[in-house]
């Protein structure tokens, strides 16, 4: 009973879209600031090196390096004060968690990047097919040797 209670007020605080990013992409996030009376948009860019908790408690930390020192963030995903989230490149992790960035410097801290998603089982038995059926038409038009 409580349960579904709790989460009925949580849909009321969540985001209807949330941004998509994973743990080790390199992005930006668009804060909202209150100075005074104005608001303005900062930018923190860094590596997101972990996400935590879920429904409207989630949060994510962004590291970036600031003068040679180490500066982490961290952000609740669902803030009315987050106004977007951009991913400017994936880069390819094997760890939910990437807290090992700490006790890196300097060029230790890059990430491989992550290209293209891998394509579906489907469509890669389906491009693996297109290919034999190509190989085998160039073999049957190839005049024999003797």
């Amino acid at each position: 009973m409580q349960n579904r209670l709790m989460n009925e007020v949580e849909k009321s605080t969540m985001r209807a879209t949330t941004p998509e990013f994973d743990i080790g992409d390199t992005g930006d996030v668009h804060v909202r600031m209150l100075e005074g009376d104005k608001e303005r948009i900062q930018i923190y860019n860094g590596v997101v090196i972990a996400r935590s908790g879920s429904g409207s408690r989630e949060m994510f930390t962004v590291r970036r390096i600031v003068q040679g020192e180490g500066v982490e963030r961290k952000f609740p995903l669902h803030s009315p004060r987050i106004s977007d989230v951009t991913v400017k490149r994936s880069g390819k992790v094997r760890r939910a968690k990437l807290y090992y960035l700490r006790q890196r410097s300097g060029k230790a801290v890059r990430l491989k990047e992550r290209f293209a998603p891998a394509a579906t089982t489907a469509e890669a038995k389906e491009a693996k097919a297109q290919r034999r059926a190509i190989r085998s038409a160039k073999r049957s038009k190839a005049p024999a040797s003797s």
